[in-house]
Formats: structure tokens, C-alpha cells, sequence
């Protein structure tokens, strides 16, 4: 008979055999998937002892997704080495909306392999194998595994990254292997893993395979490159089949396809990845963006600064960009070298970087005369052009390139003006933001990691309260993000969600610590000493380029009508009407409207489908009845129209709409 043990079952002490695991304990509640023993995650198979403090964590839940997507992706490798025996196998970490694993097969998958996957998963998944864990030594599992190099590999890491999704397989106090238990008991299959897994393979609801591509293991370019399965998991069938929909919409509203098919931007190989060239049509939008933030900055009294595209490495080193940020760079070009006659160097060349922050320059600019607490804040602004080595396999159209436009802010500030900074900033973001047609937001605030940070606990401690107020009085949601914040300081980033949901990181608000320190920047205070000043980093949009991708995608492509590149385009419903119709454009031209007059020879039907295909707000229509009567018609992207408009009228419609920023 078995002894009896005291444990808290979410919240309620009760007293159980001690044989009893957490699969017993929450028998019926098929939505449990996986606990916490003492705040640790753990399977449910797991051992208990007196005293435990155990909590049931729902499949729904965040660390319930991560732990189903992760059992999936076993299955998955399990799938493989059953179908393609041979095969070595690398890593299988959840990810947002899914998984991944990486593998080194004697070929790379094929869509049809990827069948023959499905298939053999849903078989595992049927047959409901139990996954069990066994804790090995180093020598156990580097013998068990012998045939595993990349799995040896990871065994013999010291430590592991999260980066590149190691630490699901090592790390923490043990060295673990799951079994995949088949109906006897008996193992079918092992895998390296630290866990924790499902019960068993039958708590998997819903999963599909995506897609297959090429992945360098861990990351690097520098090792070999394997054959990455991508899929996804959910609790239910329902929420899987929302997700392909939200899937096949955002694949519509993909900014390159519809960059291509609206002529606002390209990515020619001649220039290289990640590097982008803007058409007439995208230059208008970018222009008409810019403008617009060049106009609300002024209102705001931010200064306007211009930077070079490169510097000397010493700027970088003193920032500390060479220290934390060399990877991301673009290597250097050497320069000003000066030889001998017989070419031996007479003076070294130096070392030159393109810029991946405007920060540094900002910096000189600032420290380029003294400055009085009377000066300050300070509100520094640039487009400035930056260049970051990406690489290849994040690169991705103009939402995570290579070269990029920041409307990038630097604020300078006393640490007294801080908060009130801080909250003017935040609003201004917010209805900039909003002027552009995203209204759905909240909020994330990271804080110091202790381990990965430099600073005074008290300035730590007095601007994250600072920026934590000011995301407070903007009643928005406010979601935490524990050790989140960059080694400088703490910040405020405005997630957006766009027209089919999906959240874009845009904005960040930053409060940095080390800049001011390492550039000795300084202010005269009103009782006469020098003091450091408060530097804020911001970006509003992150990129000019993104941001550009972010409302193409938000808005399909259908611009309102202030920021799209052809406003109307006039249509005579004849060719007798073609020279009344030019007369229209010009005068809607003259009155600032972006219109031309479609002269082609298309039949009617044909240049309204071109209008519509080109997503133009109004098309401008004449015929007899409106040349006499002076006016035109309307047919709006929608499909609805309105006849009979005085000329007069109908530049007072697209004029107000403008003006207005709303959509038709």
C-alpha cells in the first residue's frame, strides 16, 4: 500500500498516494497538458513528493502552445527517420504559430516527401505513444546518440543558446532522452530533449506541415547547411483552419507581390539582397510619409540633423557598436592608405564603417557646442539612411532589409524633464501612428536584465517607472517583458495590429544610460555644474521602408486616398469625350490632385478594370450627359458610383477626403 503525501493541486491542498502523478491528477481535463511542480514546467508523468505545489497549465496557454508545438515537432523527426531512415537529425524548437525541425537527409524534401510526412505523423499521433523521460549521463547519451553528430554536438556545448533554439534539447540541471513509448511499452523511438513533452502523441489536435527550406545549422553560415521542415499546431481543428485563412490573406496582402504588381518598388539583383529601389508610384507614398512626419515634428519642435553614410571606426568603438553590435555590420572598408615608391606602406589606412544607428552622430552634434539646461530637451531628428549585414535567411522585402531610411529621434533631456518627455513622446508617437491609419495598439515594457546591463540601480529604477507611467496614461494595455531591455536602459515598444490582426513591432522608446557616458556628454545646470543628460532613442515607424511595407499590407495595396500615388484617373466613356475629360485632370491637377487621364486606346471596361486593378480611389467618368452638364461621374474603388458631380463639387470631394486622411 502506498504511502500518503500532502502536495496543492492549483491552489488546494489535498493529500494522494504517493504513487500518484500529475496525469492522474488531472484524469478528465483533457485541456491540461503539462504543469508546473514548484514553479518548474514538468510532464505530467512526472514524480511528486510531500510538499509539491503543482499547477495545471492549460494547452491554450502560451507555455501549453510552445510544449504542444515541440511535441509535434518530435513526431515529426520520429516521421522522418521512420520514412527516410538515414537521417541525422538537429533541432525541433516551438516558434511563433508553429515549429520547426532541422535535418540532414541524403536529399533535400520535396512537397511530395512532405505528404508522405503528414501521413506518417498522423499514424504516430493515432497510435497515442506515451513520451517518457530518462535522465542519462554525458557518456550514456554520447553513446546512445553515436550516430547523431549534431545531437553529440549539443551534448558536449557547455552552454546552450536560445537564439538558435538549442536550449529545447540541453541545458538546465540534467541530461535528458524521451522514449516514445509504442502500446507494449516498449521504445520505438528516442530523442535527445530537455522537455517537457504531451502525455502522449493522441494530445496532439491539429497540425500541418508548411513547407521545407535550407537552414545552416545553429544559425551560422559557417557550418553545414541542413534541410528545415517548418509546421504548425493548434488545440483545435477550428483554431488551425482560422490560422491558414489568416495565412492565405496575408499571402494576398504580401507587399512584394503587390509591390510588383502596383510598380512601387523592387529588389534588383544587380544591387543585392536586402536592397531596395523605389519606383515613381512607391517614391510619391514615400514622399507623401515623409512629408507628413517632416510637418508633425516641426510641430512638435524637433530640430531637423543630417549624418553621412559612413565614419572611421573609432565612432563605433566609442558608441560601443563594435563591442555589441560588429556582427550586424557591414565589414569595413580601409582607406587613406599611402605607400612607397616600391609599395610598401608609408601610412596605414584606415578603417571605415558604413553606419547601422544615427545615435553616435547625433551625439558629436550635440556635444559640437555647450549646452545649457536652458537648451534642454533637445529634440534631434533625421532621416538617416542605415546599413545592417542581415542575414539572408531573416531578409525579408522591405519589413527586414539590408538598407533602410530611420526616422530616427534623439531626445536630450534632464533627468526632472524625463517624465514629462517621456509621456509627450509616447502620445505623439501614438497619433502619429494614428494618422496613418493604424488605430489597434498596445503596449510592451522591458526591463533591466541584471546580468546583461550596465547603470545605477536608481536610474534603472527611475525611468522604467518613468516610461511605465507614461504607457499608463494612454489606457492602453500594458504587457511586461522581464529582462527584455537593451544593456543601456529600459523601453516602451508599440505593438500595432493591423487590418487582419497580426501585431508589427513599431515604435520603440528607449532611455539609454551609456551613450551620455561614453560620449562625456554634458549640460550647465542652473546652480552652475556639469551634469549628464537624459538620452531617449526613438524610432517611429522603425523604418521608412517598413513602415511602408506595414501599410501596404494593412491597407492590401488600397491606399487612402493622401497617400496614394494616382488619386483619380480620368475615363471618357468615348474617345469624343476624351478632350473634355483632359480639360477635368487639368484642373483637378492644378488643384493639387494626383490625377491623369487614361488616353489609351482600351475600350472603356478595360481602363476601369486597369483603374481597379491598380487600386486607384476615384475613377473620374464622362459622357454626353455630364460634358453638358458640366460635370462627371464617379465610380469608387468599391464599385459603387455617383453620377452627375459638378466639376466644382467633384474636386471638393477628393480635396476633403484628403485633407481629411479617410479612406473610400
Amino acid at each position: 500500500m502506498s504511502s500518503q503525501i500532502k502536495i496543492s493541486v492549483d491552489g488546494k491542498s489535498i493529500q494522494v498516494a504517493s504513487d500518484q502523478r500529475p496525469t492522474h491528477l488531472f484524469e478528465g481535463k483533457d485541456e491540461v497538458v503539462v504543469c508546473r511542480i514548484n514553479g518548474e514546467l514538468a510532464d505530467l508523468w512526472s514524480e511528486l513528493s510531500d510538499g509539491d505545489v503543482i499547477e495545471s497549465v492549460l494547452i491554450d496557454s502560451d507555455d501549453g502552445l510552445n510544449v504542444l508545438r515541440h511535441s509535434t515537432a518530435h513526431v515529426l523527426a520520429q516521421a522522418v527517420q521512420e520514412v527516410f531512415a538515414d537521417t541525422k537529425l538537429g533541432i525541433g524548437p516551438p516558434i511563433r504559430d508553429g515549429f520547426y525541425y532541422d535535418f540532414d537527409p541524403k536529399n533535400p524534401f520535396t512537397p511530395s516527401d512532405l505528404e508522405k510526412l503528414e501521413t506518417a505523423m498522423r499514424k504516430i499521433v493515432k497510435a497515442g505513444q506515451r513520451f517518457k523521460r530518462r535522465v542519462v549521463t554525458e557518456k550514456e547519451a554520447l553513446a546512445e546518440l553515436k550516430s547523431e553528430p549534431y545531437k553529440c554536438e549539443l551534448i558536449g556545448l557547455k552552454s546552450v543558446s536560445t537564439e538558435d533554439g538549442s536550449n529545447v534539447e540541453v541545458g538546465g540541471a540534467q541530461l535528458t532522452i524521451y522514449d516514445n513509448l509504442g502500446r507494449d511499452g516498449n521504445a520505438v523511438w528516442s530523442d535527445l530533449c530537455r522537455g517537457p513533452h504531451l502525455p502522449s502523441t493522441k494530445h496532439i489536435p491539429a497540425f500541418k506541415l508548411m513547407r521545407a527550406a535550407g537552414a545552416y545549422w545553429r544559425g551560422s553560415e559557417k557550418n553545414p547547411m541542413l534541410q528545415r521542415i517548418y509546421g504548425t499546431a493548434w488545440p483545435t481543428q477550428q483554431a488551425q483552419d482560422d490560422y491558414l485563412n489568416l495565412l492565405a490573406e496575408a499571402e494576398k496582402r504580401d507587399h512584394r507581390k503587390l509591390g510588383a504588381e502596383l510598380d512601387l518598388f523592387s529588389f534588383p539583383e544587380e544591387i543585392g539582397s536586402g536592397l531596395a529601389v523605389f519606383h515613381p508610384k512607391g517614391g510619391i507614398i514615400r514622399k507623401v510619409m515623409e512629408d507628413y512626419s517632416r510637418k508633425r515634428h516641426e510641430e512638435e519642435d524637433y530640430q531637423f540633423v543630417y549624418s553621412p553614410h559612413l565614419t572611421k571606426a573609432a565612432l563605433f568603438e566609442t558608441s560601443g557598436h563594435l563591442q555589441w553590435y560588429a556582427d550586424g555590420m557591414y565589414p569595413p572598408m580601409v582607406m587613406d592608405e599611402e605607400f612607397h615608391a616600391d609599395g610598401t606602406i608609408k601610412k596605414a589606412g584606415q578603417k571605415y564603417y558604413m553606419k547601422p544607428m544615427n545615435c553616435p552622430f547625433h551625439n558629436l552634434i550635440y556635444k559640437s557646442t555647450p549646452k545649457s539646461y536652458r537648451d534642454l530637451p533637445l529634440r534631434l531628428f533625421e532621416f538617416g539612411t542605415v546599413y545592417r549585414y542581415e542575414k539572408s535567411g531573416v531578409v525579408h522585402g522591405i519589413t527586414r532589409a539590408r538598407g533602410f531610411t530611420q526616422d530616427d529621434a534623439h531626445i536630450y533631456c534632464t533627468k526632472e524633464q524625463m517624465g514629462d518627455e517621456l509621456d509627450s513622446l509616447l502620445t505623439f508617437v501614438l497619433n502619429l501612428l494614428r494618422d496613418y491609419g493604424l488605430t489597434d495598439f498596445y503596449l510592451e515594457l522591458s526591463t533591466r536584465n541584471p546580468e546583461k546591463s550596465v547603470g545605477e540601480d536608481k536610474d534603472w529604477q527611475d525611468a522604467t517607472e518613468a516610461l511605465r507611467l507614461a504607457a499608463e496614461k494612454q489606457k492602453l494595455e500594458l504587457v511586461l517583458d522581464p529582462g527584455g531591455a537593451a544593456f543601456y536602459g529600459p523601453k516602451v515598444s508599440v505593438q500595432a495590429r493591423d487590418a487582419i490582426g497580426r501585431t508589427w513591432q513599431m515604435s520603440t522608446i528607449q532611455v539609454d544610460f551609456q551613450l551620455p557616458q561614453r560620449f562625456e556628454l554634458e549640460y550647465s545646470a542652473a546652480d552652475g555644474s556639469r551634469q549628464r543628460p537624459v538620452m531617449i532613442h526613438r524610432a517611429l515607424f522603425g523604418s521608412i521602408e517598413r513602415f511602408f511595407g506595414v501599410l501596404t499590407e494593412h491597407y492590401s495595396g488600397a491606399f487612402p486616398p493622401w497617400l496614394a500615388p494616382v488619386q483619380a484617373v480620368g475615363i471618357p466613356v468615348a474617345e469624343a469625350f476624351a478632350v473634355y475629360l483632359a480639360d477635368v485632370i487639368a484642373q483637378m491637377k492644378k488643384a493639387g490632385i494626383r490625377a491623369e487621364l487614361d488616353a489609351s486606346d482600351d475600350r472603356m471596361q478595360k481602363k476601369v478594370r486597369n483603374a481597379q486593378m491598380q487600386k486607384v480611389p476615384f475613377m473620374v467618368i464622362a459622357g454626353e450627359e455630364d460634358m453638358a452638364a458640366g460635370a462627371v461621374s464617379f465610380r469608387y474603388r468599391n464599385g459603387e458610383q455617383k453620377n452627375g458631380i459638378p466639376i466644382k463639387n467633384a474636386i471638393a470631394e477628393i480635396q476633403k477626403v484628403v485633407a481629411e486622411r479617410t479612406q473610400v
